[in-house]
C-alpha cells in the first residue's frame, strides 16, 4: 500500500518536546518532518510586539472584555493580553466539551507554548520516580534518576539554565550558567528559613533564562536575558529558551528538517498488513484539503491532550478504541499541578531597600513533605514559590491632590509585599480522564475532546498543609497581615490553567497497565513514540518541561539507534 516513506521521522508538534525530537534526529542525519497545526513563526521576525511600550497599545496592553468573552478559557491565563493574544489559540479553532470545568490552554504556531511558558526548570529525583510505588498510587515508573540524569545534562547545556548549585537531594543540581539574585526581603526570609528549619531551604529559581551567556547559547546566536519581563511576546534577544530561538534553527541548519504548517493531524495511519504505523493523516487549515505523510517512525508531541486526542481518534481494525489502546487506559489518569493555595503578606521595614529589573524567576522552596518522612494527611508532595516586591508608588498619593507633595510622593516606593504560592502533585486517578465525543466534531470534522478532570480531597488536604507551613515560615520571618487564598474558590481557578496537564498515555513496564515502555515507545505499536506530557505517570512537584525535553532527547536517541539497525 505504501511503497516509499516520505521521511525517516515524523514529529507531530513543534513545541518544547517536539523541537527537541527534531533536533536529535536531524543531528543524526535523519530526514525529519515536523507537522504543526498553526502558522509559521520565525524567531525575531514574527514577534510584532516584542519592543512595544505600554502606551503604544490601544488598550494599554490589557485584554478587553470583548476578547475575554470571545475566548474565556485562554483569557484567564496570566500572560494573555494585547501583546500576546496572537500566540494563543483563536476563538472557535478547536471546541471541546468540559464535563467538569477545565481550562485548556493552547498555542498553535511554530514553537507552540514554548513562546508562552514560564521557563522554570527543575530536575526530578528518585523521590519523584519512586513516589507512586512508595505511596501506592499510579503504577511504578519504568525509569529512575540514573536513567535520565545524563539527558538532563544534555538538555541543560544546550538550552542554558540560570540558577545555583544547592546540593538538595530531591531537587538535583542542574548545569547552570549564572544566576539571578534575590532581593533584600527574599534574602531575609531565606535566612530565616535556614535558621528556623532543618528540613527545607529557599533557593533562587532555576529557569531557562540566560542570566549569563554560555558558549553554546552564543553559537546559537542568542544573547543574555535583559530582565524585561516581556518573555511571552517572543524574545528578540533569545534570552530564554524557545523552539523558535534554539532547537528548530539548529535543526534547520543540518539540512534535514522540513516543517509543514497549518496542518492538523487527525490520526496516525496504521497498516493492518504491515502491523505498523505508516504515517499521519493531516487536514490543511486553510482549504480543508487532506493528505497523508509517511515515515518509518512517528513521534507525538502535540501537547498532552492533543496527543491523547490523536491516538483516541486513530482507530483501526486492530485498534478499534484508539492506537495502542489494548488495555482501555488511553486517555485515563490525566493529572496536573495543584496551584490552589496562595499566601499574601506584608513585610515591615526595609524601606531603604529596592531592586532593579524584572527578574524572570522566583525564589523556590523545594518539597519537604513526603520526602524524607511520610505525612499522614495527604500523599504526594508540593514545593513553594516565594517573591517579594515593593509597590511602585506610595499609596498616600491618592490623598495629596496636586502640587509638590503629589510630585514627591510619586517617586516614593510603597511597602514590601510578599507572595507565597504552592505547586503540588495531583495524584493520578482513573476517573480523571479525557475521551472523544460520539456526537460533536470541531470545525475540521474531528471529534471534540471531552475533559473530565477535577480536584479531590487529597488536593485540599495538601493545600491546608501548605497554608499551615507557609504561614509559620512567614510569621517566623517577621511578616504581618498574612492572608490565605484558595484560588479555586476565590478566583474560579480551574484545573488546566496551570498548563501542566499530563498523563493519558503513560509509561510503564507492564503493557496491561501502561501504553509506553521505558523509552516512550508504544507497547502495541513499536514505531510510535510519545514524549510530551501525555507520557507521564505522575507529576512530581517540579515544573515539568525540563523532564519532557530530557525524555524526548533520550527517546529520540533510542529510536535513532533502532532505525540505524533496521529494527524500525
Amino acid at each position: 500500500m505504501y511503497r516509499n516513506e516520505d521521511f525517516d521521522v515524523i514529529v507531530v508538534g513543534s513545541g518544547i518536546s517536539g523541537s527537541w525530537v527534531a533536533k536529535e534526529f536531524c543531528d543524526r542525519g535523519f530526514k525529519t518532518l515536523v507537522v504543526e497545526r498553526g502558522r509559521m513563526v520565525k524567531h525575531i521576525k514574527d514577534y510584532p510586539t516584542a519592543n512595544m511600550d505600554t502606551w503604544e497599545f490601544e488598550h494599554r496592553n490589557r485584554a478587553t472584555r470583548a476578547e475575554i468573552a470571545a475566548n474565556p478559557v485562554v483569557g484567564a491565563h496570566y500572560a494573555f493580553n494585547e501583546s500576546t493574544s496572537h500566540f494563543y489559540m483563536q476563538p472557535g479553532e478547536q471546541n471541546y466539551i468540559q464535563e467538569k470545568p477545565f481550562q485548556w490552554i493552547r498555542g498553535y504556531q511554530v514553537g507552540g507554548k514554548s513562546l508562552l511558558w514560564a521557563r522554570q526548570t527543575q530536575r526530578w529525583s528518585d523521590y519523584e520516580f519512586n513516589s507512586p510505588k512508595r505511596f501506592d498510587y499510579g503504577v511504578d515508573w519504568p525509569i529512575r534518576y540514573k536513567d535520565i540524569e545524563r539527558w538532563y545534562t544534555h538538555v541543560e547545556k544546550f538550552i542554558g539554565i540560570s540558577g545555583t548549585r544547592d546540593g538538595i537531594d530531591n531537587m538535583p543540581d542542574s548545569e547552570v550558567v549564572g544566576a539571578f539574585e534575590m532581593n533584600a526581603v527574599e534574602k531575609h526570609i531565606a535566612a530565616s528559613i535556614r535558621e528556623n528549619y532543618t528540613d527545607r531551604q529557599a533557593i533562587i529559581g532555576r529557569c531557562a533564562n540566560l542570566a549569563e551567556l554560555g558558549e553554546e547559547q552564543s553559537r546559537q546566536g542568542r544573547t543574555k536575558c535583559m530582565a524585561r519581563s516581556m518573555c511571552e511576546r517572543g524574545c528578540p534577544f533569545g534570552g530564554y529558551f524557545s523552539s523558535n530561538a534554539s532547537t528548530l534553527p539548529h535543526a534547520e541548519k543540518t539540512g534535514n528538517l522540513t516543517i509543514v504548517t497549518d496542518s492538523v493531524v487527525d490520526k496516525v495511519v496504521y497498516d493492518e498488513k504491515a502491523q505498523r504505523a505508516v504515517g499521519v493523516s493531516v487536514i490543511n487549515t486553510k482549504d480543508r484539503s487532506k493528505r497523508i505523510y509517511t515515515a518509518k517512525v512517528i513521534f507525538l508531541n502535540a501537547a498532552t491532550l492533543n496527543s491523547n486526542l490523536i491516538l483516541l481518534n486513530s482507530r483501526s481494525e486492530s485498534f478499534p478504541h484508539g492506537l495502542g489502546n489494548t488495555n482501555g487506559l488511553l486517555g485515563k489518569y490525566i493529572t496536573f499541578h495543584n496551584y490552589r493555595g496562595r499566601l499574601q503578606a506584608m513585610m515591615p521595614g526595609f524601606e531603604d531597600k529596592y531592586y532593579y529589573g524584572r527578574r524572570p524567576t522566583q525564589v523556590f522552596i523545594p518539597a519537604f513533605k513526603n520526602i524524607h518522612t511520610e505525612t499522614a494527611s495527604f500523599r504526594g508532595s508540593y514545593l513553594m514559590a516565594l517573591s517579594a516586591r515593593r509597590d511602585s508608588w506610595n499609596k498616600n498619593v491618592d490623598n495629596l491632590g496636586l502640587g509638590a507633595a503629589f510630585k514627591d510622593a510619586l517617586s516614593e516606593a510603597g511597602g514590601w509585599q510578599v507572595s507565597l504560592m504552592m505547586q503540588g502533585e495531583v495524584l493520578p486517578r482513573l476517573d480523571n480522564h479525557v475521551r472523544l465525543s460520539d456526537t460533536k466534531v470541531d470545525k475540521y470534522g474531528i471529534p471534540q475532546l471531552i475533559t473530565s478532570v477535577d480536584y479531590d480531597q487529597n488536593d485540599i488536604a495538601m493545600m491546608e498543609d501548605f497554608f499551615k507551613e507557609g504561614t509559620d515560615m512567614l510569621t517566623k520571618a517577621g511578616c504581618r497581615d498574612i492572608v490565605s487564598l484558595d484560588q479555586h474558590e476565590a478566583f474560579g481557578r480551574q484545573p488546566g490553567l496551570e498548563v501542566h496537564d499530563m498523563g493519558g498515555v503513560r509509561m510503564g513496564n507492564d503493557p496491561n497497565t501502561s501504553l509506553l515502555n521505558a523509552y516512550n515507545q508504544m507497547h502495541a505499536c513499536k514505531n510510535v513514540f510519545v514524549t510530551d506530557g501525555a507520557c507521564m505517570i505522575s507529576t512530581g512537584n517540579q515544573n515539568p518541561s525540563l523532564t519532557f525535553m530530557a525524555l524526548s532527547a533520550r527517546a529520540a536517541d533510542y529510536a535513532a539507534a533502532l532505525l540505524k539497525a533496521g529494527e524500525l
